[in-house]
């Protein structure tokens, strides 16, 4: 009964009415970015950090956490219907629901994401609802040593696993490494990388390197990177799927559930891997896989199933242990320190209301995206015809003017002009800015985490090996760092081995046909 108490308590926060109006706000957006090409919920969330200035911790979060659910809804749309994903994590679905739109069965391919995703989201916030205090009890046992090395992990997962080169993406983290080191240093009082500059003494923000690269930067870059349109079906009929659909799709929509919880939660993962990972599951299971690629129900029910369940347990690390799983989560961070909250195994005791609040509101988040998701489709169509010439300069001037309202500083609008062009630059030549955000969000308690330990252990880094947890997070670290290299040298190796063995071959052939 202790248990369900604060789970309770936290219905009663959402559904006061200032919650539940900043719910339906959140997903409605949500659905509007996830429609709209390449703004996606990072830069959604980025650009409307300085307005949560304004409101309660829960009421925030309850927002930016509807944003973020809410845009794997409205991906889907665009993806079915123009062949054009809203949402990185709905590139997937194109492949089988603008097939079957094309076959005249966009609404049930369109009915299909919604109950799929319906249902992965909500079997995750279940996941979520038991699984998460049962890790932040795990969490209280963390020490300096147990988080510097959980924090190196996570830097270290999101770098490898994330898109593009594993080369890039560390370079980048890096940087967000280096940018976290700018400012006095908390242990000396000794100016760091500051140049003279009184502005930076105190560090770089958080908001301003947010809405640089993914507000400022994501806007730059699609003006430049235009998206071909393409002609929507004229309507959407049979919305609710036939039951031999529904009979088709619900091994899809069961294994989509389990396979984006358990994504969600790793680093590095989160909606657009277990969507990937969905569709080449259920390809790789289907007894005519020729069939993928030609309309396939479950090619659209799977993958959008495991967005949504990936995009809810991608908040279990963030909230129990203090450690964003990718870079939307980490920006869910920031707003959480903007807030004066800080996510860790701590805020479950301390600030219940907030983590039941936000985890409960997802419940109502997936009912209402539920019932709006068919409805509102022709609305979000029409918005597709609004010119991107008409919509970046107003993004362009909502993101600076709220970098201004934030210390009324024109310092913070040079720095997000700056780390806009920063982000531009970085999707221009192939380097994700997640891994940046992150190793910026994380800089501060890997420093700190491993300076303390270093001072407990007196100096011996092998003393990280002398504590369990720490050991074997580190023992993760390792293999995580040394088995691609190991791969590719094995690979290497094996084709070097073939290469001989063909030459070998070829000359024994030579010496026959001599004879």
């Amino acid at each position: 009964m202790d248990f369900f108490n604060p789970v309770i308590n936290g219905f009663s926060v959402v559904l006061e009415p200032m919650n539940l109006l900043y719910c339906l706000i959140g997903v409605v957006i949500g659905m509007l970015i996830g429609v709209l090409p390449g703004l996606g919920p990072a830069a959604t969330i980025a650009i409307l950090l300085p307005l949560t200035y304004s409101v309660e911790p829960v009421t925030a979060i309850i927002m930016l956490a509807g944003i973020f659910y809410g845009a794997q809804y409205g991906g889907t749309i665009t993806s079915v219907l123009l062949r054009l994903p809203g949402e990185a994590s709905s590139v997937v679905t194109v492949f089988d629901g603008y097939q079957m739109a094309r076959q005249g069965r966009a609404g049930t391919a369109l009915g299909l994401a919604a109950i799929g995703s319906f249902i992965g989201g909500t079997a995750a916030i279940i996941g979520l609802t038991f699984l998460a205090p049962v890790v932040a009890g795990f969490a209280l046992d963390f020490g300096p040593a147990e988080y510097s090395a959980l924090a190196l992990l996570g830097i270290l997962l999101v770098a490898t696993i994330s898109g593009g080169t594993k080369a890039k993406a560390l370079i980048a983290a890096a940087v967000g490494l280096l940018l976290a080191t700018v400012g006095r240093d908390v242990f000396t009082g000794e100016s760091r990388f500051t140049f003279g500059s009184l502005q930076l003494a105190d560090g770089i923000d958080f908001v301003p390197i947010a809405m640089g690269l993914f507000g400022l930067g994501e806007i730059l870059y699609n003006l430049e990177e235009r998206h071909r349109a393409a002609k929507a079906p004229s309507k959407v009929s049979n919305v609710w799927p036939s039951r031999s659909d529904l009979k088709q799709a619900s091994g899809a929509i069961t294994r989509g559930s389990v396979l984006g919880f358990f994504l969600g939660i790793l680093p590095g993962g989160g909606a657009t891997i277990a969507s990937m990972a969905s569709y080449a599951m259920e390809k790789k299971r289907a007894k005519q896989p020729e069939r993928f690629g030609k309309g396939a129900p479950e090619g659209v029910a799977g993958p959008e199933t495991a967005n949504n369940a990936a995009a809810t347990s991608s908040f279990i690390p963030l909230l129990t242990l203090g450690i964003p799983a990718n870079a939307t989560m980490a920006l869910m961070f920031g707003a959480l320190l903007i807030q004066g909250v800080t996510p860790g195994p701590q805020l479950v005791e301390q600030n219940p209301d907030l983590f039941w609040g936000v985890v409960n509101s997802m419940y109502i988040g997936n009912i209402l995206l539920l019932i709006m998701s068919l409805p509102l489709v022709g609305i979000f169509v029409r918005i597709l015809r609004v010119r991107a010439a008409i919509l970046a300069p107003i993004t362009a001037l909502i993101t600076l003017l709220g970098a201004y309202t934030i210390n009324n500083s024109m310092f913070d609008v040079s720095l997000v002009v700056f780390f806009g062009v920063l982000g531009y630059l970085m999707k221009k030549f192939g380097f994700e800015p997640g891994p940046l955000v992150l190793a910026f969000v994380l800089g501060e308690l890997l420093e700190s985490s491993l300076r303390r330990s270093l001072l407990v252990f007196g100096g011996d880094p092998t003393g990280f090996f002398t504590r369990p947890i720490s050991a074997t997070l580190l023992v993760v670290f390792i293999l995580v760092a040394v088995l691609p290299g190991i791969r590719s040298m094995l690979a290497r190796r094996k084709g070097t081995t073939a290469a001989a063995a063909s030459a070998v071959n070829g000359t024994n052939q030579n010496i026959k046909e001599k004879v």
